[in-house]
């Protein structure tokens, strides 16, 4: 059997290796000094150099890649010598590697976290040099103190693929982060949440603009933030903005953010809600929020005793609310006061002509919109519950707390980072 020969791994260079050094012609001799490579993103695949910025005789040129014969460490050797010195203008969806991505935070999407770029790794693949990942250790940073004749012995320490990387825009708006790009939209909410309240400002702004392309999700990841950030990112938004994504927030915390606006600001943004939002907010703004009134959600799924298996069915067919809420379908007399439970899956196991009431309808002590923490908390521990009914002084069911809102007053802030699930590298 013929022996076949191991492939060779492509060559890998380090930027910092590279700026700096020589920009020569074909026959060696030195034209000027390479300042900073330039990349396209958008392809598919690794972003190739596309051009180099160089400084000659004292102007800066800019050198496409196509002149470019090598690329080694301390020199760029062009094919022939003729140069373009007209000024350098960045084309839609350039960047600057020194400029913009070296020493500057990116998002590991496929760890759902920042890393900061101590290097940039490059290599030839596919007859381009392309960049193929950054360093985010301590040997980029030691390489890049050292002379360049011993920080070329320093090999590549934390190596983060590209494929997993996206960069900021920083002062290029051209180039906003597209949270629809298919490295970005496979994030959870609350991963995109934790993203933002780590990033700086500007970073977190621009993730956060980003999401206005999908509705949905930016609510969703304004649910997941801290206040602080929330008021943040609302400051600057007028008050129908504001009211727009309320609307797609769910009630309970959309009430929260209302409360934290301004009082000034408050009534407006309210009165800006269609009625079904308007009235759910303001009834759970009367409520104390350290209670189980300003804890609850008001959206559920009930049904009256009467109702069968498959119209309860039916009904979460046609309920829009988060699969988490749907898991107990709540039963009520005619009359809406609250009389048990029945959970999803018992639901789908019955016989679809069968009563509800038939079924194992569980009692569960419930809440009163005064209930405390401790007291939810006992209650919700001692029966296993998922969710908890909170009901009026006439028996009437008017929300749920699910077991989420209790983690959530449990957990200290920030609690994903403090724990390592939103690790540093």
């Amino acid at each position: 059997m013929p022996t076949v020969a191991p492939v060779k791994p492509p060559e890998v260079l380090h930027l910092s290796l590279i700026l700096g050094g020589a920009l020569r012609d074909a026959d060696g001799t030195r034209l000027g000094r390479v300042g900073d490579l330039i990349v396209r993103l958008g392809g598919a695949g690794y972003p190739p150099i596309t051009g180099f910025l160089a400084t000659i005789a004292g102007r800066h040129s800019y050198v496409p890649a196509e002149r470019v014969a090598a690329i080694a460490p301390g020199a760029v050797t062009l094919t022939k010598a003729k140069l373009d010195l007209r000024p350098f203008q960045r084309r839609p969806d350039e960047v600057l590697l020194r400029h913009d991505v070296l020493d500057h935070q990116l998002i590991n999407v496929e760890g759902a976290r920042l890393v900061r770029a101590n290097e940039v790794e490059l290599a030839r693949l596919d007859g381009w040099w392309r960049v193929v990942g950054v360093d985010t250790g301590a040997r980029g940073g030691l390489r890049r103190l050292l002379p360049k004749a011993l920080a070329g012995r320093i090999a590549t320490g934390d190596f983060v693929d590209w494929a997993s990387l996206e960069p900021f825009s920083g002062d290029v708006p051209s180039m906003r982060l597209r949270v629809l790009h298919p490295k970005l939209a496979k994030l959870h909410p609350a991963q995109i949440a934790d993203l933002v309240e780590a990033a700086s400002h500007d970073e977190g702004e621009e993730i956060m603009q980003a999401l206005g392309g999908d509705g949905e999700l930016e609510a969703d990841v304004f649910e997941e933030l801290d206040s602080r950030h929330q008021l943040e990112f609302v400051e600057q938004r007028s008050d129908a903005e504001v009211a727009e994504l309320l609307a797609r927030m769910a009630p309970d915390d959309a009430a929260d953010l209302v409360a934290e606006l301004a009082e000034e600001r408050r009534e407006a943004v309210i009165d800006l809600l269609a009625p079904g939002p308007r009235r759910k907010v303001r009834a759970l703004l009367g409520f104390d929020p350290a209670e189980a009134g300003g804890l609850m959600s008001p959206d559920f799924v009930s049904v009256y005793r009467q109702a069968s298996a498959g119209d309860a069915l039916e009904r979460v067919r046609r309920s829009r609310l988060p699969d988490e809420i749907l898991t107990t379908i709540w039963v009520m007399d005619t009359r809406h006061r609250f009389l048990g439970a029945v959970p999803l899956a018992a639901l789908v196991r019955a016989d679809p002509e069968a009563g509800v009431v038939d079924l194992d309808v569980a009692y569960l002590p419930h809440l009163r919109p005064d209930a405390d923490f401790e007291e939810i908390a006992r209650l919700m521990a001692d029966y296993n519950l998922i969710a908890a009914p909170v009901v009026d002084a006439e028996e009437r069911m008017i929300g749920v707390v699910t077991v989420d809102d209790v983690l959530e007053v449990l957990l200290p802030k920030g609690w994903r980072r403090r724990f390592g699930l939103l690790g540093e590298d």
